[in-house]
């Protein structure tokens, strides 16, 4: 297929991310937010059409719903009852993987999604919460969106809250190893990056059209390994924008990262 050259920041970075779910197979996805959703649901249209997906209530999907209102005559093509016990059932199995966007990732791939500053009963800000994280992400794999790649998000030290599991082995749960931690993807507004790197540190595996990897490092608050050679991030296809088009039909990826200019910076 032939990249296109008219594409946006968000277009690009929902094609970057769907790499994440290309070789998992009949695996649970669950995109927290339009780009991760939307992520999942082209790869689950393209390269891997026996990953699963949820309406986000009930049912499992055979075809990704589309964002926001739904003419009145729209019938999901819903497969099968997937309720809450067979959710935890795939998560605990390992037969899941997440995408979502923490507030912080420290060096060690650990992220927080539930406080900023101040003290652990007293904090500055509070936010989400762990959540559910703690067992997810030590069950099954998970990777990240982020729409602002900077040094308050990748800071440095550890995160002010420890909300999920990381290659850190002082916070390893009794039993675990590091073997059993699975971040596969960490995707931003100027690369992608994973933690492949020497001792599981962030390693630089593309860098979007027209950033630097100085660009990268100067906004990440800890060292990144850059390999000799960086790959440029694929543009979409055509087919793949007319699918995320299709998917999102009120454009909502447009407003999830800042002023969302062209896909090519350069």
């Amino acid at each position: 297929m032939t990249a296109a050259t008219d594409y946006t920041l968000a277009e690009l970075c929902i094609v970057a991310a769907s790499k994440a779910f290309e070789s998992d197979g009949e695996v649970l996805a669950t995109g927290i937010g339009v780009i991760p959703r939307l992520a999942a649901s082209l790869t689950m249209k393209t390269t891997n059409p026996d990953l699963m997906m949820t309406d986000s209530e009930a049912w499992l999907l055979s075809e990704p719903n589309p964002l926001g209102k739904r003419a009145d005559d729209f019938v999901p093509a819903a497969e099968t009852w997937m309720g809450f016990s067979r959710i935890f059932d795939n998560v605990w199995s390992g037969r899941r993987h997440a995408m979502l966007g923490p507030t912080q990732i420290d060096k060690f791939g650990q992220t927080n999604t539930s406080a900023l500053g101040g003290t652990y009963d007293a904090p500055k800000v509070m936010m989400l919460g762990a959540r559910g994280f703690p067992g997810n992400s030590i069950s099954h794999p998970n990777s990240f969106f982020v729409p602002s790649h900077n040094t308050r998000v990748f800071m440095d030290g550890e995160c002010d809250f420890v909300s999920s599991v990381g290659y850190n082995p002082a916070r390893l749960p009794k039993g675990h190893s590091l073997d059993d931690i699975d971040i596969r993807l960490v995707v931003t507004d100027l690369c992608v990056m994973d933690f492949g790197g020497p001792d599981h540190q962030v390693r630089l595996v593309s860098l979007h059209p027209g950033v630097t990897a100085e660009q990268v490092q100067d906004n990440t608050g800890y060292p990144v390994v850059i390999p000799e050679e960086v790959a440029v991030t694929a543009a979409p296809t055509q087919e793949q924008l007319d699918i995320i088009a299709a998917m999102d039909p009120h454009n909502q990826r447009a407003y999830q990262i800042k002023d969302n200019p062209p896909g090519d910076r350069s």
